[in-house]
């Protein structure tokens, strides 16, 4: 009985990755993050905070909530201090040379550069990220319906099932005749087929043995011949071919091949005496069916999947509704940053132009007073980037440490707490998530769902059974319990009385004939006879009769010559002649009587051996007729009753191992972890960190920049100096070396 395997259903691909990638970059925003915040996810303050307490607890919470963030506290306090101070922040030395301030400002440039250009892809990738969100939220979503509806049609291909054997046992009840009755059958025939074949093949045999007693008692005669065999020393066997003739005459064959029709009629008698039983077994195969397709309604596992299909309906609804607004507000942020990244860009720019005119218009002869409009100019660049530094620098951290904050703390409470699993521990405790109970969503009872032991069991691939041990709360022994049916099957089958017609080999008369002719059917000696039959047929040779006549021609006159040689002739063909017409006869006689002599040398022993087979069936059919008919009928219905218990076998198997495999939903977190940490949060991160790398090197570049500047803007008094005692080696320190400075 073929039942088959549940089929799994087909799930859509995971979530796909935003188009640009900056693995290096992710790579370094984790490390900084991880070094900001290295302290684990604080599950028992988390778990706790907000419930009603003292203020002395409250404030101990306070106290431990500020040491885990005490790392992006840290930074807040330097972000907030830049915010300030760069406004307000003004220099005036500068003593450098010019050469060391032109290779500073143009690393310190490149480095922005590199910093603007990260950004920009990180905010392109974070745009990429959101936008991809929806239909990647959208397929994995779809994902879990699908494996919602897999449950139901999997449920109902087991349930459905049910007609296998349902249908085997109908057939089987259909059948019943040709099925019990041959069951039946083969076990009479494995005693009787012995006997009755012995039977057969005795009977056979006295047959050719009356054959070959027939053939011996004819005449042979041949007139005007004188024989040397005496053929009226042949013993006659009248007698022997008259008991073996009564034994054919006898109805002893007919009445063995009415031994096999009533056989053959025995599956027909059981389709005729098991009709109210199959029609009452067919009743309760009904009820049967109706008991097992009961078990759609009473499988809690419809109930889980119905919650989680109004959840997911639900979150693609609400998804739907913000699609469109989310995207426009995205469209803004990525407006508003590209135009932040620019105003860097800005800066950079200043700096590569002032970098570039700088060199080709300062000419070290020349005074600062009268120095060139291109060096004046590039002079003027880099203040212009130092003026849009102090304007936007600080608008710059400003974001940067709202992103960090935001970014970084989420990034650590939610992706590093989830790959260590400590997110689990703060989901499975009661009332962390106000109004949510996974219990109640999968339709537990009792709260006793555990999301930590779910997740790795479902990545196991763990069929729905197992992750929620409903074997705790729901018995499958009692869902599909049948042995109620089954009991009123076999209480039927034992009221079935099956009645066969009497089977009788042989009557006691029939034996003795059988036994008599195998006595009387023994040979005479034919020992004379067969010693006869080697001598020649007549009692002189005509062949040597026809070599005297020549002999004599040879010796005769001419006239009587011809005719002793014509006289010859005749005798030689004559000779010929009596071969022909006695040779075959005269052998087929001493062959019949060889035949009579080996078979009736084994009849005896042959009939013997026959009717005690006869006798020792006959005893057994009489004694186990009865107990045949009842062990078959108990073996057909033991092979009816295994059908189901089969069934129900393979039917726990599959609801406890097969159905509703629940890797998908492991597949569906990652899925959902993937999108909110790999591609929003890693993009948001990075975003962050460029545009703080950028901020970070503006203020080197500000230094700098305005440094180099006073070497290439034109100034408006040549004659100030000042000491650089403190900027020389010792042993320039005697003397005085001016230096020109600007005076306002």
């Amino acid at each position: 009985m073929e039942l088959g395997n549940i089929s799994q259903p087909v799930y859509g691909p995971g979530p796909e990755a935003p188009g640009s990638s900056t693995l290096g970059l992710v790579g370094m925003v984790r490390g900084c993050l991880r070094l900001v915040q290295p302290n684990a996810l604080p599950v028992e303050l988390i778990a706790d905070f907000g419930q009603p307490q003292n203020d002395e607890a409250f404030r101990e919470q306070i106290q431990e909530l500020l040491l885990y963030e005490l790392g992006f506290l840290v930074c807040m306090v330097v972000g907030l201090l830049f915010i300030i101070l760069v406004p307000l922040k003004q220099g005036r030395r500068m003593g450098c040379r010019r050469r060391a301030l032109w290779a500073s400002v143009l690393l310190v440039s490149a480095l922005v550069l590199a910093g603007n250009v990260c950004a920009f892809v990180s905010n392109t990738r974070f745009s990429q990220a959101v936008y991809g969100t929806f239909p990647n939220v959208n397929g994995t979503l779809g994902n879990v319906r699908t494996y919602l509806a897999s449950i139901p049609q999997q449920i109902n291909f087991i349930v459905d099932s049910s007609d296998v054997p349902l249908d085997h046992a109908n057939r089987s009840l259909q059948d019943i005749g040709p099925k019990l009755g041959g069951m039946i059958v083969l076990d009479i025939r494995s005693s009787t087929d012995g006997a009755l074949a012995s039977l057969q093949s005795l009977l056979q045999g006295m047959e050719v043995l009356a054959a070959a007693f027939g053939s011996i008692t004819r005449n042979v005669s041949l007139d005007s011949l004188a024989f040397a065999t005496n053929f009226s020393t042949i013993p006659g066997v009248e007698q022997q071919l008259e008991a073996l003739r009564d034994v054919s005459d006898s109805n002893v064959a007919a009445d063995l091949e009415k031994v096999n029709s009533t056989l053959d009629m025995i599956p027909a008698k059981v389709q005729e005496q098991s009709q109210d039983v199959v029609t009452e077994t067919q009743d309760k195969l009904g009820l049967i069916r109706q008991e097992i397709r009961s078990l759609q309604e009473q499988l809690p596992l419809l109930d889980g999947e119905e919650n989680i299909g109004a959840f997911v309906r639900n979150a693609m609804l609400v998804l739907e509704e913000y699609r469109e607004p989310i995207i426009a507000l995205d469209g803004l942020r990525w407006r508003v940053c590209v135009l932040l990244c620019c105003m860097v860009l800005l800066v950079v720019l200043c700096n590569v132009i002032g970098l570039l005119l700088g060199p080709l218009g300062l000419k070290e002869s020349v005074l600062p007073t009268q120095r060139s409009s291109l060096s004046h100019a590039a002079g003027n660049f880099f203040m212009a980037g130092v003026g849009f530094s102090f304007i936007f620098s600080w608008l710059l951290m400003l974001l940067v440490l709202i992103t960090f904050v935001l970014g970084g703390n989420i990034y650590m409470l939610v992706c590093e707490s989830w790959r260590s699993q400590q997110l689990f521990q703060l989901l499975d405790t009661p009332g962390v998530i106000p109004g949510f109970s996974l219990s109640e969503l999968l339709g537990q009872k009792g709260g006793t769902a555990n999301f930590s032991e779910m997740y790795r069991q479902c990545q196991r691939d763990a069929a729905l059974w197992q992750m929620l041990h409903l074997d705790q709360s729901v018995s499958l022994d009692e869902l599909l319990n049948i042995s109620q049916y089954t009991g009123e099957i076999s209480t039927a089958f034992e009221k079935m009385n099956v009645t066969l017609s009497p089977i009788s080999l042989l009557k006691q008369s029939q034996k003795d004939m059988l036994l008599n002719a195998s006595r009387a059917g023994q040979p005479p000696n034919f020992t004379l006879t067969l010693e006869q039959l080697d001598q020649n047929v007549t009692q002189e040779s005509l062949l040597e009769l026809a070599a005297e006549l020549e002999q004599l021609a040879d010796k005769a006159g001419e006239d009587v010559k011809e005719d002793l040689k014509a006289d010859a002739v005749k005798l030689r063909e004559l000779d010929k002649e009596m071969q022909t017409s006695f040779s075959g006869p005269l052998q087929s006689l001493k062959e019949n009587i060889h035949l009579v002599q080996s078979r009736a040398a084994h009849i005896e022993a042959q009939t013997e051996a026959a009717l005690d087979k006869a006798t020792e069936s006959q005893e057994f059919l009489e004694r186990e007729t009865t107990n045949i008919i009842k062990n078959e009928t108990w073996a057909f219905l033991e092979e009816l009753l295994d059908f189901f218990e089969t069934y129900i076998s393979w039917a726990k198997s599959r609801l406890t191992g097969d159905v509703a495999r629940c890797k998908p939903i492991a597949q569906t977190f990652d899925s959902m972890e993937a999108i909110t940490c790999d591609y929003i949060l890693d993009s948001l991160n990075t975003f962050w960190f460029s545009l703080g790398w950028c901020t970070f090197f503006l203020l080197p570049s500000i230094i700098l920049a305005v440094r180099l500047a006073k070497f290439y803007r034109r100034m408006d008094i040549a004659d100030v100096y000042r000491n650089e005692a403190l900027e020389m080696p010792p042993m320039f320190n005697f003397y005085k070396i001016p230096r020109p400075s600007t005076r306002h």
